[in-house]
Parts: C-alpha cells; sequence; structure tokens
C-alpha cells in the first residue's frame, strides 16, 4: 500500500528497469554450485548476489573481455574444464524470464511510458542467455525498450551513482519524472541520491514488477 501511494503522488513519465531480480529470476546457488563443481572453490566469495568480485567483476564492469575471462576462470577450475561448461555453469545463475513481465513491458509501453534497461551484467550472459530469453515472443531485447545502459558497456556498476547519471544524460530524462525498479536497496537509494524516485521490488507481495505495473496501468498510463 505504501508503494501505492508513492505512485500515486508521482508524475511519472519514464520507468527504468533492472533485469535480474525484476525482470529475470535469479538462483545465485545453482551457479556458485555449478562453479564449484568445476572447481571454482570460491565461488561463493566471488559470485555475490547484488555484486561481484575478482574476475566477474572485472567482466561486469567491462575492465575484463569474455576471452580474458574464460582464461582466467580455467585457471581456477579441473583439468579439461572447457569455455562451454563454464558459460553454462555461470548462467545457472538465470533461472527464467516469465512471459508475464514480458507483457507488463509492452502494456506499459503501450500506456505511453518510456522504458529504459538499467542493468548490471556482462557480455557472457548478456549476449546469450539474455538475448535469447526476451526473443520469447518473437522479438528482441531493442524491442521492449526505449534505452538500453548495462554496467559491461559503461565500464561502471550500479551502485555508482555515474551509471545511473548516464543514462539520465544520454536520453535526456527528467530524473523527478522518472520511476526506477530495483531488487537491491543500495541501488535504489544510489538511484535517489541523483534526484529518480525509486521503489525496491521484492519477489511476492504487491511490489513485483507485475503488482507496481498494474498499479502504473490502473492509473491510466502517461500519454
Amino acid at each position: 500500500m505504501a508503494a501505492f501511494i508513492i505512485i500515486s503522488a508521482m508524475k511519472i513519465k519514464n520507468i527504468i528497469l533492472d533485469l535480474g531480480g525484476v525482470v529475470i529470476d535469479l538462483d545465485r546457488e545453482r551457479a556458485v554450485s555449478a562453479l564449484q563443481s568445476l572447481g571454482v572453490a570460491d565461488a561463493d566469495n566471488l559470485l555475490g548476489q547484488y555484486e561481484q568480485k575478482g574476475p566477474f567483476l572485472l567482466l561486469e564492469s567491462g575492465r575484463m573481455s569474455a576471452g580474458q575471462f574464460y582464461d582466467t576462470l580455467l585457471s581456477f577450475c579441473r583439468q579439461g574444464t572447457t569455455c562451454e561448461e563454464i558459460q553454462d555453469a555461470f548462467e545457472r545463475f538465470l533461472v527464467a524470464l516469465p512471459t508475464p513481465r514480458l507483457e507488463a513491458i509492452r502494456n506499459l509501453r503501450k500506456a505511453g511510458y518510456r522504458i529504459y534497461m538499467l542493468s548490471n551484467t556482462n557480455p557472457v550472459m548478456y549476449n546469450n542467455w539474455i538475448e535469447l530469453a526476451f526473443r520469447q515472443e518473437g522479438m528482441t531485447v531493442n524491442d521492449y525498450f526505449d534505452g538500453i545502459v548495462v554496467s559491461f558497456q559503461e565500464r561502471t556498476c550500479k551502485p555508482d551513482p555515474i551509471i545511473f547519471r548516464n543514462l539520465i544524460d544520454r536520453y535526456r530524462l527528467n530524473p523527478s519524472e522518472t520511476l526506477m525498479l530495483d531488487d537491491s536497496a543500495a541501488n535504489c537509494e544510489s538511484a535517489r541520491s541523483v534526484g529518480l524516485n525509486a521503489i525496491q521490488v521484492t519477489k511476492t507481495g504487491p511490489d513485483t514488477l507485475l503488482g507496481i505495473a498494474e498499479r502504473l496501468l490502473e492509473e491510466g498510463g502517461h500519454r
């Protein structure tokens, strides 16, 4: 109910969506277990829910190429491990992109909202699993968003305020008319620090992506 009051008090024209934990379901433990089975003993420490470390952070922040990432991970893995096995283990972090969320994004755009993606992600996931997941309805990831900003291309990650400012400046957004939906409290706080409205998305209850989208649509959208 609190989020409903906040949304009703806003004059929202733009919506920024995080991917993992908002649009895409995650399971960190699946990836940790799969990487450990390949010999990455420190996977639990390196692969965080909201923030990565070591080669995972370097990949996500654009300071390491996919090729360099595989070379580094192979040095941690048991002999005979392939790059394909590493990719499969890493992508076990990503569980599903339910089609009702794709429908919600399309409906918000039809209602007049401009929709943007702002995600901490990496080229291994983005150019494979994520790209394929967005093709479920016969479209591409670019067809769902008016603009996309991803950490590995920006060479910085949320919650660094710079990545929020990059999106605001690139697409000439008015922060007071823009709502950020993210599952991380730290990311929401950083978004607010640059003038954006922000709601922390939850897995259940009224503040899921679908719940918030429904309330925005009930208000008639933005024209």
